[in-house]
């Protein structure tokens, strides 16, 4: 029972003091000679310096104050942080609303002198200040629109990767690198994050989550299932490709059913505006009394509120969800 033990701890020595002799002993010898090259300051220097390979949490204004403030209201100002994000312009959080606030400010204080009306002014200047707002909303809409056109031939270059040998990240990386924006942004942020480091699903998960679309959801939870049953990836990647182009001809078929009404719905918001700036053009006395008069201006004031809230009905009508 001894001799065994006693075989047994000669060997493991022996494979610890090969380890220190082959492998630590000339990294600690290399180390030291770098430490002593490098002067007291340098060692320092890089010390302190180290954290600037970290980075930096992105700064929601260039003001410091109000940066301060916005950080302290995080819980509110995150949706407009994501909404910049899903946009892809090249903006800030502080920027967005102080445009609005300077927006709101300027319609108040013209709404005020024009009509007398804190009643007029006040949603004036409410539906002014959301113009930001909504001009971001657009932008993100056909942002994901254009993701969307090209989701399917992103799917398809994925599925031809594998069934050449490629891996998975290798696909991804050449979406990235082969595929325009949105998608190749999209792609590499993508591609980045699970090569720097953050774990292959959740990864995944934040690209759905900067993605709002239904189609990017079954790509992720796809691959995700593949991952943990296993399959055949690029033929999974096939069928969702096949099945977004099939949910785009049937959305394209609606449009075509549709069109009656959104030309309908155009006329009916274009029209009053139009005729009213044709009446002003051309009838002296009209124009004298909707602009001289403070009647005419609040009844300006009033037609323009109900001309939006009957532009967000009529859209609202149009809108078929596919």
């Amino acid at each position: 029972m001894i001799l065994p033990a006693i075989v047994f701890v000669v060997f493991l020595a022996g494979i610890l003091g090969a380890y220190w002799f082959f492998i630590l002993r000339p990294e600690r010898e290399s180390l030291g000679i770098v430490r002593r090259r490098m002067t007291a300051t340098e060692i320092i220097k890089a010390t302190l310096h180290r954290d600037h390979l970290l980075k930096q949490e992105q700064a929601l204004s260039s003001v410091r104050v109000f940066n301060a403030i916005l950080h302290r209201s995080e819980r509110h100002t995150l949706p407009l942080k994501r909404l910049i994000e899903q946009t892809g312009v090249k903006t800030s959080v502080g920027a967005i609303v102080a445009g609005s606030g300077l927006l709101a400010l300027v319609t108040f204080y013209f709404a005020l002198k024009a009509t007398g009306w804190l009643l007029i002014a006040v949603p004036l200047a409410a539906l002014i200040a959301t113009i930001p707002v909504a001009v971001l909303k657009r932008l993100r809409t056909m942002r994901i629109r254009k993701f969307e056109e090209q989701f399917p031939e992103a799917l398809d270059l994925i599925g031809r990767a594998l069934r050449a040998g490629h891996a998975f990240t290798t696909g991804l990386e050449m979406v990235a690198k082969e595929m325009p924006a949105p998608v190749g942004e999209e792609f590499r942020i993508l591609y980045d994050q699970q090569n720097y480091g953050m774990s292959f699903a959740e990864a995944l998960k934040t690209f759905a989550d900067r993605i709002p679309v239904l189609d990017a959801r079954f790509f992720v939870t796809a691959v995700l299932i593949q991952r943990e049953s296993g399959g055949n990836l690029a033929e999974v990647l096939d069928n969702l490709s096949t099945v977004i182009r099939d949910r785009f001809r049937v959305k394209r078929q609606m449009r075509v059913a549709s069109a009656h009404g959104r030309i309908t719905g155009l006329v009916l918001v274009c029209l009053p505006p139009v005729l009213g700036m044709l009446l002003m053009a051309t009838n002296r006395e009209h124009r004298e009394l909707m602009l001289g008069e403070t009647l005419g201006l609040q009844m300006m004031a009033g037609a323009a509120i109900l001309q939006g809230i009957g532009t967000l009905i009529i859209r609202k009508i149009i809108n078929i969800p596919y």
